[in-house]
């Protein structure tokens, strides 16, 4: 392969990955549907033809982007579920990977939400709740580990108990989004946790 050919290469993908980091910064501070290429196109400095040069619309952009977060997002779930032998400190860390990466993407819950309530099941959709079906089926597994050395209750609905762990996050960003500010949300999160592990490992009243 011809060294031209490499480095043009290279450049398209660095113009993608800068395009889809441009996406995320948008995200943060303006409404995703309100994102344009001229918007992108500023952001990383070139003009919006060139944009269309990396990309063949916007639909591909926004692809890309979620191509991303599954591929970033994903790796540290697993990571963190795999980080000790205690199965709810592995739950624990993985409550708290993913809340520190949102504080360093904070576009990233607004163009979740984005595509999520979208009517169309478009294939950015279908990407995003891909990765949703695989962080859930993650978190499947810590859990049915915690029942497997009695941590938790021998009657636990995983797949409830994983739609609770996703949805305690969301509340907590979705606080985030309201006071503006991620940091602002860090006294809140051992509470919430300790509610979590709680509904999990207790039985309900009578």
């Amino acid at each position: 392969m011809k060294a031209a050919t490499v480095s043009l290469r290279q450049s398209t993908e660095a113009r993608q990955a800068e395009m889809v980091q441009a996406v995320l910064a948008l995200a943060a501070r303006q409404e995703p549907a309100s994102i344009t290429t001229t918007h992108i196109a500023h952001e990383v400095g070139l003009s919006q033809g060139a944009v269309f040069r990396h990309f063949p619309n916007k639909q591909a952009i926004w692809l890309n982007v979620a191509e991303w977060l599954e591929a970033t997002l994903l790796p540290l779930v697993q990571t963190a579920a795999k980080s000790s032998s205690d199965p709810l400190e592995n739950l624990s860390n993985i409550f708290r990977a993913h809340l520190q990466f949102v504080q360093e993407n904070p576009g990233v819950p607004r163009f979740i939400f984005h595509e999520l309530q979208q009517p169309a099941d478009s294939p950015v959709k279908q990407q995003v709740a891909g990765m949703l079906q695989g962080y859930s089926g993650i978190l499947i597994r810590v859990l049915q580990q915690a029942k497997a050395q009695g941590l938790v209750l021998p009657t636990l609905d995983e797949r409830s108990a994983a739609t609770l762990f996703i949805g305690s996050i969301q509340g907590l960003v979705m606080q985030a989004m309201l006071i503006g500010s991620c940091a602002a949300i860090q006294p809140l999160i051992p509470g919430v946790w300790n509610l979590y592990c709680r509904a999990i490992r207790e039985e309900p009243n009578a």
